[in-house]
Parts: structure tokens; sequence; C-alpha cells
């Protein structure tokens, strides 16, 4: 294989944009691990008191991700982070205004293999969510495994992460006085072994909890379309019942992660590596979904509402598709 290497004139800001985003592929894929290790070392030191106090205080704070978070403007406001939307770029679409006495579940479409989109349009201030939306706080779901990790958990906590469980998605939309955005990549793991580009194939037809939550609470839902999120990997193929995928969901199924095994370019050269590619990435917010409050919705209700979302998310990528290089033939793939 032929390395095409970077050219050795490239401006600063581009070397600084590539640097941002190696940063977050690393915080993505190792820091946890790192900080693991950390405390592990932590505790056998002679620091090991340390260690303990901190063992107490994540004792104590045991709840927190469960119960809406706890966010850091500074940290949501890094210039890193306005290097690392320059690399792509990423930009956030608003089609409506929203209204900040009422709380929303954003369903995030694609997932795409690292949710590039939905990290720097929602765990960060890059792209301008509190100025496009006023009065509105931003949080993205994710497994709670990770919130367990010592140090980590209180990191991504500061970008406005929170956990996945049940309770924490209750506790953010049932909030009396609105605000709250509840940011779910709906299809999850499972949809980040078919990420590819040109991938439009959604795991949504079966991913129905938030819809029963969103009834329950009376939160308002809302379809989010992130073009391009597919194009910045490539995967090894991965066919339905092949081996390889046949092991990557037995791995999903003991762990509860997917393990894509993907690819792109590097750091100094743009053949092979974990680094994204250069490409633009429109996140799009479409309109909500008016929701009445449903104290025990039956199996009809949710069924109902789940129609209209799906219809709403399809009328969302139509509108947009061709602005943001989607051929008139390319439609949403349900399954």
């Amino acid at each position: 294989m032929k390395i095409e290497f970077a050219p050795l004139n490239i401006p600063l800001r581009r070397r600084l944009q590539t640097a941002a985003v190696l940063q977050w592929v690393f915080s993505f894929l190792a820091l946890a691990q790192c900080c693991l290790a950390a405390f592990v070392l932590l505790a056998l030191s002679d620091w090991w008191i340390v260690a303990l106090l901190y063992a107490g205080w994540l004792w104590l704070d045991w709840d927190t991700p469960t119960s809406g978070g706890r966010r850091s403007h500074w940290i949501r406001s890094w210039t890193v982070w306005d290097y690392f939307r320059d690399y792509f770029p990423l930009t956030l679409v608003k089609t409506v205004d929203l209204d900040p006495k009422k709380n929303y579940i954003f369903g995030f479409h694609p997932h795409g293999v690292l949710v590039a989109g939905a990290f720097g349009n929602f765990c960060t201030e890059a792209t301008g969510f509190s100025q496009l939306f006023p009065g509105l706080r931003s949080h993205l779901l994710m497994l709670p495994f990770w919130f367990r990790v010592p140090f980590f958990r209180d990191y991504i906590m500061c970008g406005g992460l929170v956990s996945s469980s049940k309770s924490s998605l209750s506790h953010l939309v049932s909030r009396p006085e609105g605000g709250n955005v509840a940011v779910i990549a709906v299809g999850g793991a499972p949809e980040a072994l078919d990420a590819r580009p040109g991938a439009l194939t959604l795991q949504v037809k079966n991913r129905k909890g938030f819809i029963k939550l969103a009834l329950k609470h009376g939160a308002q839902l809302v379809p989010v379309f992130s073009f391009g999120e597919n194009e910045l990997f490539d995967q090894m193929e991965n066919p339905v019942g092949s081996p390889l995928r046949r092991l990557q969901n037995r791995l999903q199924n003991i762990m509860g992660l997917s393990i894509p095994l993907f690819h792109a370019r590097g750091v100094f050269q743009y053949s092979f590596g974990l680094i994204p590619y250069r490409t633009p990435v429109h996140t799009v917010v479409g309109k909500p979904i008016p929701v009445s409050q449903t104290p025990c919705p039956s199996s009809e209700d949710i069924e109902r509402l789940h129609s209209v979302y799906l219809q709403s998310l399809t009328e969302l990528f139509e509108q947009h598709k061709k602005a943001y290089g989607r051929g008139e033939q390319q439609h949403l793939t349900f399954i």
C-alpha cells in the first residue's frame, strides 16, 4: 500500500485542529483505561490516602450521573473544542425555536462510530448550542458503565454527559420548570457496527423505551439527523451473518459495548489510522413532536407516537438531504 504523507507546509491552524481531534479520539478510546490505571497506582503508592479520600467521594457522588450530572460551562467552552469543530467542520442547524419552559428528548441519528456530531454539538459550546437554543441545557446520554471509572466519570460529566439509565432520563425530562434536553443516540452500540460511508440504515424500529418515557413525562420528542456522521470512518466488512459480525455481536452481548473495526487516516499521513476524515458534519435539529403526558401509556399509545416519530425523522431527512450532499434516490431504511 502506498502511503500518502501530509505535506510539511500545513498551516499551524490545521495542525492544531488535528491535535484537538487526536486528543478527542484518545479520550474516547483510552482515557478511561488510563484513569483506572492511575487510580490503582495511586492506591498502591505512598499517596494511598488520596485514593481512599477519592473512593469516599465516589461513594457519596455515586448517583450524580443519574441525577442530571455536573456540567462545567468552562470546560464546555475550552478553545480546543473550537479547533475540534473546525477540523471537520461541525455545524449545528436549527430549524425552529424551542420553548425553554419544556423538556425535550432529542433522538440523534445515525450513531456513527464515535458519535462525533453528538459530542461536538451537545457536549461543547463550539457550535453555539446555548446561543441557538437559549434557556436549554443539553445532556448526552452514555452507557452507565463509564460512570464507574474513577476520574474519567468526573471529566465526562463536565461536558454534560449523563448515564443512559431509565432513572437518569426520567430525572432530566421530569423537571417541572423545563429547560432540559436529553440527547439519545437511538441506534446505540449495534448501529455503530453498520456505520460506514453511505450507510442510511437506522436501528430504530424496536427502540421504543425513549418513546414510553416521553409519554410518561410529557417530554417533547425532537428528531435529529447528523449528515456526514457515517462518512467519518471506514469499517472492515462485517455483513450480518459473517464470522466477524457474529463475534462482534457476542462481545457486545457480554460487555454491552460494540467493537467496530474502523479506520480512516493518521496524524502525519492520510492512508491509515484512527483519526476521522475531514468530512463536514451538519447536525440538523428538527421540529418538536407535541406529546401529551400519559402517566401509564398503553402499547397502542407507544406504537402511535413511535410511528409519528419515524415519519418526522423521514421528513427531516428528505427535506434536507439535497442541501447536505445526499442524492434524490437515497432514503432512510429502518430496521
